[in-house]
């Protein structure tokens, strides 16, 4: 084992620390700390680190040994270490971390001493390492810590110029937050400098400087940001949203914004963002109210009223406007209190008072037509809110006629919203009501040349025009009205629904305008006008079957049969079926009461004109009236012939039903055995289910007469469209038939011919087995219920044979 001497003698090992010193006497170390023995553990490292000074290694696992041993035994070692690797991170590293946890949790103000001893081995260690952002960080945070301002600002701006600007971000985080911590113009000079490195972080300034309270600087590099279009906010703000903060900075604060022009922010505000209207005109007052500026708040209310677009930007400004004004009333009345309470008086303030009230009332009253100016501003052709503007003046009659004719100048025709020629029946009807006739007609006349939208509007507009001279009792003037109206143009060959035409060119072919027309003179007119009126009404073809019922009533009420019958005549040829069924049908009835018998061989024709192109759906009516006619007033034999070609000619609907009315008919007129070719027949040609409930009344025909051999061959035809497990009524009454009239041997044949249609119906409908089972208990019941109740009857069944 070497000596102290000896490695004293080699190394030169004598050191002095900032913390401790320590001197080898032999084998024991001398320190401020009293004395240590150096162990025989140890003497393995030192002889390692003898002969490999330089390497870590060696010095790592010598510090790793010392890591239970007292900290002036640890710092001895790291200070060897370090006078022979003084450039080493790691050693410095753990030495600096010792040095820290050793003070960690002590008061810095009172045990200042040992801080600034752990400050000196960080300025040790920079020497070096100041390429380190590591160790910078750490001496920067340590002295954050000690709250030594200067020392720790300075600190920070070494690092800044030591290590490369790629580095530097790692620095200004901790750098701003000290700046934060500390505040001041301190906080406000290290934001400045850093904004320059990253322009972007400008919000976390102005957060700062509206923490300090530096609102007119905030506000400046606000409205930098606001102005930049090519700002990215890190906070996800829109420039929306910044521009109101903005906003609410500048009008919250009006007595500290001094380098900025409030007012012209605000108004470009407006103009950029539509849809905050109210709530930028309410912080533009806002800010005027602040600084005391009450006349200039106001001012720019009634400019916000007046301006905005939309309801709810209105309802904003005006109730913020109401508020002000009351607020505003309550102080100086709180004034007026305390001058009464002390006798003094003001007939001046008291005056103001009364002017505020009057104001506040006036402005109460004028929301509605405020509201109404805004709706109309959105939209200056919505006739609707005009009329509400008329009602709004109510007995003002000066402003009713202002209101009227200022929407008459403003509305585009074209772009009306709603219906623009109610405004002119409103206005002429205004000054109807005031007695002042001639003004309503000028009104009309003027309102006839305005080209609407619709050509209904103009022919309502005609109509309400008619009518205005016939409450007055002017019937002549209305039916030149009602005659000028229906005049048409040079070139009568238009096309109604032509938009591009305007709506006086084609006014007179509207069905509105003709129908009053001709109630007009059917009410006040003559006979012959009247049919000149439906005359050109058919010649326009645009007749409705309603006018041509009407026409052909007015005629017979006047005594005018054949030309009533004519315009039925016109009307068949205007109309197709269906339209012309209605029209036939009122006809042929009208023809019938008329003439009845004398003219059978015209009523003939006409009914077969009418079935010439009839539909089989319509058939029906027509081939009954038309029999009836003939059983009336013609021959029995013919009315049949129209039965028996109704059979054929009418829907599938509806042909058993005529089957029965015409055997009804041929029974009633020739006797039930001239019914058989009618049954045959509809035997033939109705569908199965109804072939077989002709079957079955044909069948009980021929029982009645007699005739058992038919009726039971009818039974066994009919038998083919009936399944005995769907249908077993019908075998029931067979079977029934069969008990009466028959014998063994037909009963047999019965149930032959019910096995054999089961067998049919088992092969052709294989698919419907499950659907037949589930309806077989159904069916067993109603046999049992249909069973005969004699017990002498002949019952014979399957079983019994």
């Amino acid at each position: 084992m070497a000596t102290f001497p000896e490695v004293a003698h080699r190394r030169n090992v004598s050191t002095e620390t900032s913390y401790v010193s320590c001197t080898f006497v032999g084998n024991l170390i001398l320190s401020q700390g009293g004395l240590f023995k150096n162990e025989e553990i140890d003497v393995p490292f030192e002889e390692e680190i003898l002969r490999n000074p330089f390497t870590l290694k060696s010095w790592l696992r010598y510090i790793d040994h010392k890591l239970e041993k007292p900290l002036a035994q640890q710092i001895w070692i790291y200070e060897r270490a370090l006078k022979e690797l003084p450039g080493s991170y790691k050693i410095w590293k753990r030495y600096l971390d010792l040095r820290m946890k050793h003070v960690e949790g002590l008061n810095p103000v009172r045990y200042e001493k040992e801080y600034q001893k752990v400050n000196n081995c960080f300025e040790r260690a920079l020497v070096l390492l100041h390429k380190m952002p590591s160790i910078w960080l750490e001496y920067c945070t340590f002295l954050m810590k000690q709250c030594i301002i200067t020392k720790a600002r300075r600190t920070f701006d070494r690092a800044l110029r030591a290590l490369p600007i790629t580095q530097h971000p790692r620095i200004w985080e901790p750098y701003l937050k000290f700046a934060r911590t500390v505040g001041g113009e301190t906080a406000i000079r290290l934001y400045r400098r850093y904004l320059k490195l990253e322009p972007n972080h400008v919000e976390e300034y102005i957060d700062l400087l509206l923490s300090l309270e530096r609102y007119d600087e905030a506000a400046k590099r606000l409205a930098q940001v606001v102005n930049n279009d090519n700002f990215q906010s890190l906070h996800g703000k829109s420039n929306y949203q910044l521009w109101m903060e903005l906003c609410d900075l500048v009008c919250k604060h009006p007595n500290e914004i001094k380098s900025l022009k409030v007012e012209p922010i605000i108004r470009s505000g407006i103009r950029r963002f539509t849809d905050q209207v109210g709530r930028l005109w309410n912080s533009l007052a806002s800010y005027y109210i602040k600084l005391g500026h009450f006349e200039k708040a106001r001012d720019v209310y009634e400019e916000g009223i007046k301006t905005v677009m939309t309801v709810r930007d209105f309802s904003q400004i005006f109730d913020a406007y109401a508020e002000f004004e009351e607020s505003v009333m309550s102080a100086k009345m709180e004034e007026a209190s305390e001058r009464v309470a002390s006798g003094r008086n003001d007939p001046l303030a008291d005056l103001e008072i009364d002017l505020r009230l009057a104001r506040f009332e006036e402005l109460m009253d004028r929301r509605p037509f405020l509201v109404n100016d805004v709706l109309l501003r959105q939209n200056p052709n919505n006739v609707h809110e005009w009329m509400k503007r008329v009602s709004l003046w109510k007995d003002n009659v000066e402003k009713v006629v202002e209101t009227y004719s200022k929407a008459i100048q403003t509305i585009n025709p074209k772009k009306a919203v709603g219906k623009l020629h109610e405004l002119w029946i409103a206005f002429a009807s205004f000054y109807e009501e005031g007695g002042s006739l001639d003004d309503a007609r000028t009104i009309f006349e003027k309102a006839t040349k305005v080209n609407y939208k619709n050509v209904n509007d103009l022919a309502t507009l005609w109509c309400e025009y008619a009518e205005m001279e016939l409450r007055h009792n002017n019937y002549q003037r209305a039916l030149d009205i009602m005659a000028r109206a229906t005049t048409p143009p040079r070139n009568p060959n238009v096309n109604f629904r032509d938009e591009s035409l305007s709506v006086q060119l084609r006014v007179f072919k509207s069905l509105t305008l003709w129908s009053f027309y001709v109630d007009l003179e059917e009410s006040v007119g003559t006979v012959e006008t009247t049919r000149i009126v439906y005359d050109r009404i058919l010649e326009l073809k645009i007749a409705t079957p309603q006018i041509i019922i009407n026409y052909a009533n007015f005629l017979e009420e006047n005594k005018y049969y054949e030309e009533g019958f004519k315009v039925y005549e016109r009307g068949i040829e205007l109309f197709n079926y269906p339209i012309a069924f209605e029209i036939w049908n009122t006809y042929l009835t009208k023809f019938i009461k008329r003439y009845g018998g004398s003219k059978l061989e015209r009523a003939r024709d006409l009914f077969e004109q009418a079935l010439e192109k009839c539909p089989p759906k319509f058939a029906k009516p027509l081939y009954l009236m038309y029999g009836k006619l003939e059983e009336d007033y013609g021959l029995a034999r013919h009315a049949m012939r129209i039965y028996d070609r109704a059979t054929s000619a009418v829907s599938d609907e509806d042909r058993f039903e005529m089957f029965n009315f015409y055997i009804a008919k041929a029974s009633a007129n020739f006797g039930v055995t001239y019914t058989r070719e009618i049954y045959e027949h509809a035997i033939e040609v109705l569908p199965d289910r109804e072939a077989k409930e002709m079957g079955l009344k044909y069948a009980e025909l021929e029982r009645k007469l007699g005739e058992i051999d038919r009726a039971r061959a009818l039974y066994a035809h009919a038998s083919q469209f009936c399944d005995p497990r769907i249908d077993p009524g019908f075998w029931q009454t067979w079977h029934d038939f069969e008990v009466k009239h028959g014998n063994e041997d037909t009963f047999k044949e019965m149930l032959r011919i019910k096995r054999s249609v089961q067998a049919q119906y088992n092969t052709e409908n294989n698919t419907e087995i499950n659907f037949i089972s589930a309806q077989l208990p159904a069916n067993q019941q109603v046999k049992q219920q249909a069973a005969p109740a004699n017990p002498d009857e002949i019952a014979m069944d399957d079983d019994d044979l």
